[in-house]
C-alpha cells in the first residue's frame, strides 16, 4: 500500500467520498498521517485519526504500515475515566497531579522519557504504576542504536516486544514500543514507530 499522502481511495477519486478538509489536507500535500500538521491530541487531530481509520476499515483507503499501525492503536478514540471522557493511548493533562509527581523526595515529570548514561538502561521515564504510586521505568539495552527507521528492522523488533499489544504504562515493553513517539527528547534520528 502507498503513505496517506499518495494513497488510493479505492471506490474513486477523493471528489467522489465525502472527506473532511483536514484529510484533503494531508492528501493535497503529499503529508503522511504519522507526520499530521495538527498537534497531536487535537480535535482536528483526533477527527482526521478516526476518518482514516473509518476509510480504510471500510475498504476505501489504502494505507502504509506506518499508518496501519497508527490507526490500529486507540490514537482518537475516547473512554470513560473517573466520569470524564479521556483520550485513549494519547499522552494528555487533566491536571497539574498528572504532569509533575514526587518520586523520592524529587519532583519529575510523569510520562516524559529521558537517557540515563550512567544507568543500568539507555532510557528511563516516570510513570504512574498500577496502584498510582510514582515509579522509574528503564528500558533499552545500552550499546544498541534505536534503529526503527530501518524497516525491516523495525518489523523484527516489533514481533519481538509484541509491539501490537505493548502492556501497562509501568512496563519496559510499552516505553520500548512507543519510544519513537518520543523521538524530540531522547535525541532520536527517526520518527518512524517501531
Amino acid at each position: 500500500m502507498q503513505y496517506l499522502n499518495s494513497y488510493d481511495l479505492f471506490s474513486g477519486d477523493k471528489s467522489e467520498i465525502s472527506i473532511s478538509e483536514g484529510l484533503a489536507y494531508h492528501l493535497d500535500n503529499n503529508i503522511p498521517l504519522v507526520e499530521s500538521v495538527f498537534r497531536i491530541e487535537s480535535q482536528a487531530w483526533i477527527s482526521v485519526v478516526n476518518e482514516t481509520r473509518s476509510l480504510f476499515e471500510s475498504g476505501r483507503i489504502g494505507l502504509s504500515d506506518d499508518e496501519i499501525w497508527l490507526i490500529g492503536t486507540d490514537a482518537g478514540r475516547t473512554g470513560i475515566f473517573e466520569g470524564k471522557e479521556v483520550l485513549l493511548d494519547v499522552p494528555f493533562l487533566v491536571d497539574e497531579e498528572i504532569h509533575e509527581a514526587e518520586y523520592r523526595g524529587k519532583k519529575v515529570k510523569l510520562n516524559s522519557p529521558f537517557r540515563t548514561p550512567k544507568g543500568p538502561r539507555k532510557f528511563g521515564v516516570y510513570t504512574k504504576g498500577p496502584k498510582g504510586k510514582v515509579v522509574l521505568v528503564r528500558f533499552g539495552e545500552p550499546g544498541m542504536r534505536v534503529n526503527n527507521a530501518d524497516k525491516e528492522k523495525a518489523r523484527s523488533f516489533q514481533k519481538r516486544m509484541r509491539c501490537d499489544n505493548p502492556g501497562p504504562k509501568w512496563k519496559p515493553r510499552y516505553w520500548a514500543c512507543n519510544v519513537a513517539r518520543y523521538h524530540k527528547l531522547l535525541g532520536l534520528k527517526s520518527s518512524n514507530p517501531w
